[in-house]
């Protein structure tokens, strides 16, 4: 019953989500579900800060590699906790170590992906087929259709002024071929999801209950 009783809430809430849409009469289910999530998501908050403070504690305790940077973590979450407490997170220290420290700080991390993409773009772009080829080329002409130079490029090459570039790029690579692609990625995505969802509903997918 331990392992079962899960399967049947699992079954009865989801099929109550999903049912909701369709009768209007029941919405209220789906409501008191809502409210129970937001219950559920707040003790997760709750238990992922104590696996942090375990899992980082351990670390420093035994002085690990890099225990240093577990500790900064560690006095962060602490700090940033009786801060926001205290203080309040309207204004105040809570508010201009959020602008100040943690917004960098963000966006540090987000542009480091720049690399990441230039190195991913690097290995793709190599055309050693004709798919990546085409890829290569399409990439070329949206990236110098994208700099005021490029648009001067190519309004002087004898064969391509005649179209318009703005046109080209616009028109057909980003709102035909850029979007069909985008929507068949879509609709497969769309339809693992639903396939991993009735997996889940019907008791087949049991990951989430944890073991094997």
């Amino acid at each position: 019953m331990k392992r079962q009783l899960p399967l049947y809430i699992t079954f009865i809430t989801g099929l109550a989500m999903l049912i909701q849409f369709y009768m209007p009469k029941i919405e209220f289910v789906g409501d008191i579900f809502q409210k129970w999530f937001a219950i559920i998501v707040v003790f997760a908050y709750i238990l992922g800060a104590g696996s942090l403070i375990l899992v980082n504690g351990q670390k420093i305790l035994k002085a690990s590699p890099g225990w240093g940077y577990n500790l900064v973590l560690i006095i962060g979450l602490f700090g940033m906790f009786f801060i926001g407490i205290f203080f309040g997170i309207s204004k105040g220290p809570f508010n201009f170590l959020f602008n100040y420290v943690f917004t960098p700080l963000s966006a540090t991390m987000f542009s480091l992906l720049a690399f990441f993409i230039a190195s991913a773009a690097f290995r793709a772009f190599k055309a050693k087929t004709p798919e990546a080829t085409l890829l290569l080329l399409t990439a070329f002409i949206v990236m110098i259709g994208r700099v005021p130079i490029g648009e001067v490029i190519w309004n002087h090459i004898p064969f391509l002024s005649q179209w318009s570039l703005n046109d080209l790029i616009e028109r057909w690579i980003m709102g035909a071929f850029n979007t069909a692609g985008q929507r068949a990625i879509l609709l497969g995505a769309s339809i693992g999801l639903i396939s991993v969802s009735l997996k889940i509903l019907l008791g087949i997918e049991r990951g989430y209950l944890g073991g094997e």
